[in-house]
């Protein structure tokens, strides 16, 4: 191991959690929960368990309510079965020395009536929907979304509630933290971006007014967990799910301030396009790094040789892996030792059993 890459390996502070190394396993969606109750079961105990010498592993996305779901077979965080499938994977996480934090989901608009209770249309900020994009249902296809409806105000109140419960579960279920899922084009995103976003009430029109929800969601997670165990993330230029703002730091800097306020325990940022190229398009995320006084996490399309960079440079303090997690799960040991990564397959990504799941071989195995 080299002097430089030694940094990756250094323990760290993230508000109230200690945490070995500065590599974290990303949020996956990989749609493995039981068929017709969202619980987690044991394969989903053995995946995690393998990843579990990661700094910290932050959850699949998991909906907050039945409401919140937006493709086939992800978790939820609502039932008490869900709370106790939710358990099982903190154990055996806890058992080989892991970190791991929850992160909380609602889709938004990005659903199908298919996957709603009674069939209903999702829910967006407004009735826009958006083009071309699609979504994974119960007969293993992916299908158009449909138009969503507005939200009514006393609705938006009952989403937040709903946030502060699932964050009570969550940490019920063994959880170290919470992370908030406010990227990647779904319901938190929406209400932040003028694309998605023509209310014209106190959750609509100007910033102040489209940061609204971010924040109530924030504040409601934080009373339950504490601002420490706390964290958000953001995509402040993804294409995903077409929630697109005209001026995305008119929108960011200030909401990046305000967590900084609140002294979240970190943020998590994906630059560029999720899961795609880097082009940051004009976008100043060191800048954006400088107005938050808390862990700062990068993702996206990062590689070991970038990731001491980032964070020997001071810019970052963890780096997330997506990708590499899912075909590594001892991708620290990897690291340290300068071996060579398995690839990453498409096999097995949305649903499925153990096949491009939990059958990624580990150093020394065939």
């Amino acid at each position: 191991m080299t002097t430089d890459s030694a940094v990756l390996f250094q323990p760290f502070q993230m508000g109230a959690l200690t945490l070995r190394n500065r590599i974290v396993m990303a949020p996956l969606t990989r749609n493995r929960a039981i068929h017709g109750t969202d619980v987690p079961q044991a394969l989903n105990a053995e995946y995690y368990a393998q990843r579990a010498s990661a700094g910290l592993i932050i959850s699949e996305a998991t909906q907050i309510s039945p409401t919140a779901k937006g493709y086939a077979w992800t978790p939820g965080m609502y039932s008490a079965e869900q709370v106790a499938g939710w358990k099982r994977v903190t154990d055996a996480v806890h058992a080989k020395g892991g970190r791991i934090v929850a992160q909380l989901w609602h889709v938004g608009r990005i659903s199908h009536p298919s996957l709603q209770p009674q069939g209903a249309a999702p829910v967006a900020p407004s009735a826009i929907q958006p083009v071309g994009q699609k979504t994974f249902v119960e007969s293993n296809e992916f299908v158009d979304i449909g138009m969503p409806r507005a939200l009514e105000l006393a609705e938006i109140a009952a989403i937040i509630a709903d946030y502060r419960m699932a964050t009570k579960n969550a940490l019920a279920a063994g959880f170290d933290g919470i992370e908030i899922h406010a990227a990647n084009g779904y319901l938190i995103q929406q209400f932040l971006c003028d694309g998605s976003n023509q209310r014209t009430d106190n959750y609509g029109g100007s910033i102040e007014n489209r940061m609204r929800f971010a924040l109530e969601v924030v504040d409601a997670v934080m009373a339950e967990a504490g601002a420490d165990r706390t964290g958000i993330r953001l995509s402040p230029v993804t294409p995903s799910n077409g929630a697109l703002d005209s001026d995305p730091a008119a929108v960011f800097f200030p909401l990046v301030h305000e967590l900084s306020k609140r002294k979240l325990a970190f943020v998590h940022v994906i630059e560029g396009a999720t899961g795609g190229p880097r082009d940051m398009q004009g976008f100043d995320f060191h800048a954006l790094r400088k107005t938050f006084s808390g862990a700062w996490m990068v993702n996206n399309g990062y590689t070991k040789e970038m990731a001491v960079e980032a964070v020997s440079s001071g810019y970052a303090d963890l780096v997330a892996f997506g990708r590499a997690y899912i075909a590594n799960p001892d991708l620290v040991e990897r690291f340290r030792a300068d071996a060579a990564l398995n690839e990453f397959e498409r096999r097995g990504l949305y649903g499925g059993g153990v096949e491009g799941y939990t059958d990624y071989p580990f150093m020394g195995q065939a």
